[in-house]
């Protein structure tokens, strides 16, 4: 297992790879707030079975470039740049697996380039079809009064001010946010994405909030030495353009993904509770949906948290195709 960087089409990315180059190139896509290092288990276990695997810090993250432009992070750009990293790696073909954030930047690759992502594995957040009502802020305001659980921290993101608060205490931030979506988190200290009045995303998590089991103190260390050099700006960028990405996406309404595609949650995720009812139609948008699992006892860093299921889960899926 190697870091090293690759110069692509105006922008230079991290990655984390180990492999056989001539495998077959299985590209993973971390998500919020995590780096290529979330995906150690699975590179190594991809690359025992003969894949090469590329994890990538993507833009705004860890050793890659850091665009200064809020505009320069929409859902196209990110496709882009895993296209771009594909053709620099020298491979035509290749599949795509992403977690959190990265599971949405995973499925629009499939959806764009199925001639190139040849198959796509979503991890804790299921594809969320476009909807031509309103732009996902508003929606996602209408979905915390239907609830009526407080206001919706992807809204709080909002604010051109909102990495501010994470940089303060970088260590006390992350610390928070993988406590908070964790699986073996109490339920009543596990987040549900709302926040009481008065409340922000990380001022209503306990101070106390200790380190998943799953998370040692020196990898908990590479987070905070990484996200205090890069900063949070970037990565509260993604959810800045997501009413952008709407505009921009408009001709891929009522697309469905064409490519061999595999889902995989954990039941104590609490992203569940805002996008879970798109689990139910996934079937509908990626006819080709192969496995839908849902792993007891997983909460939201699920390749982490369980990494023997979710290779399994994965090198499974591969093994269909």
């Amino acid at each position: 297992m190697r870091t090293r960087k690759i110069t692509t089409d105006g922008l230079t990315q991290q990655v984390l790879e180990a492999g056989p180059e001539d495998g077959e190139l299985v590209v993973l896509i971390h998500g919020f707030p995590e780096l290529g290092i979330s995906w150690r288990a699975q590179v190594q276990a991809l690359a025992e079975a003969g894949y090469h695997a590329v994890a990538p810090d993507m833009r705004g993250y860890g050793g890659t470039d850091r665009p200064g432009a809020r505009e320069d992070h929409t859902i196209l750009h990110l496709v882009g740049d895993m296209v771009d990293l594909v053709r620099a790696l020298g491979k035509t073909r290749c599949h795509v697996v992403g977690h959190d954030w990265g599971a949405p930047v995973a499925w629009h690759c499939a959806l764009t380039r199925p001639d190139l992502f040849r198959s796509v594995m979503g991890l804790s957040v299921p594809f969320q079809p476009r909807s031509p009502k309103a732009p996902p802020t508003v929606l996602m305001r209408a979905l915390s009064q239907r609830l009526g659980l407080g206001d919706f921290y992807i809204n709080q993101f909002q604010a051109p001010d909102a990495h501010l608060e994470f940089e303060s205490d970088v260590a006390s931030a992350l610390r928070r946010g993988f406590h908070a979506y964790d699986g073996a988190t109490p339920d009543d200290r596990r987040s549900t994405g709302f926040m009481r009045e008065g409340k922000t995303f990380l001022s209503s998590v306990a101070e106390d909030a200790a380190l998943p089991p799953w998370m040692s103190e020196a990898h908990f260390g590479e987070y905070v030495a990484a996200f205090t050099a890069s900063g949070f700006r970037g990565p509260l960028d993604w959810y800045r353009c997501i009413d952008l990405n709407w505009r921009l996406t408009a001709h891929l309404q009522n697309k469905r993904i064409a490519v061999p595609a595999a889902f995989l949650v954990g039941d104590k995720d609490p992203v569940r509770v805002y996008a879970g009812q798109h689990e139910a139609g996934l079937k509908d948008w990626a006819p080709d949906l192969r496995s839908q699992t849902v792993l007891e006892g997983a909460g939201h860093w699920i390749q982490q948290e369980q990494p023997d299921a979710v290779n399994a889960a994965l090198l499974g899926f591969l093994a269909t195709l």
